[in-house]
């Protein structure tokens, strides 16, 4: 599906979340060993030869604070900031705008700070072949679904159950197409390509790969990144 060995790559950090469950911390940031959660997530992009351009989306109320931080870097790779919106996909559709064209998107959480370079270029050759792709692990644990009363109801076989995480990689022209005609409210970007009629392709992820959520999260994030640098 892509042409040229090289086809430019831009990314979009999201980072236009409430914090609603960090007692009043903005997880993005957070301390994780020193550096705050945001910058711990740029790296990765800023370290990967196949990357060109990054913007990241952030919130009316912590726009000023990421702004400092990431001109404070003085990076040579382009790193721009705008505004999300109400949800998360107005909030990509805004950094979209923003990066203009490019050949594949990177969508990225901005509260995954273990992704690595690896995973990145993995998405990259795994959205060359199918369009898009996302990263995804194995479910490990049984997963049951439950009605309002808190019941069983079912359990779902876990050997076809995948827990997915982003990077998420997309053609830009897939992307951009499929939220042009987006009009439910979803969870992440693979599920407006897949509602648009695209084939969305797992690629695997990492266990290590986990989403700030909590305060708990990041003492897991430190636990982690000390045993990464051992």
């Amino acid at each position: 599906m892509i042409e040229t060995d090289q086809p430019e790559v831009g990314v979009i950090i999201v980072a236009a979340g409430k914090s609603q469950r960090m007692s009043g911390t903005d997880k993005i940031f957070a301390p994780l060993a020193g550096q705050p959660v945001l910058l711990r997530v740029l790296q990765p992009f800023i370290d990967c030869p196949g990357v060109d351009r990054i913007v990241v989306v952030l919130n009316n109320r912590n726009y000023d604070e990421g702004k400092a931080l990431i001109v404070q870097q003085n990076w040579e790779k382009e790193v721009a900031v705008c505004i999300g919106g109400r949800r998360r996909q107005d909030s990509v559709l805004s950094g979209l705008k923003l990066l203009g064209d490019c050949d594949l998107v990177v969508i990225q959480d901005g509260a995954r700070p273990m992704v690595t370079v690896k995973l990145i270029e993995d998405g990259l050759e795994a959205a060359k072949e199918t369009g898009a792709a996302i990263a995804a692990v194995p479910a490990t644990d049984t997963i049951k679904t439950a009605n309002a009363e808190m019941i069983a109801r079912e359990t779902l076989p876990r050997d076809s159950l995948w827990l997915c995480q982003t990077p998420q990689v997309f053609l830009y022209n897939v992307l951009i197409k499929a939220y042009r005609e987006a009009t439910a409210e979803v969870t992440d970007d693979a599920q407006i390509v897949e509602l648009a009629g695209g084939k969305v392709k797992l690629y695997m992820g990492s266990y290590d790969n986990i989403k700030i959520t909590t305060p708990a999260d990041l003492a897991i994030a430190e636990t982690l990144l000390k045993r990464r640098k051992g």
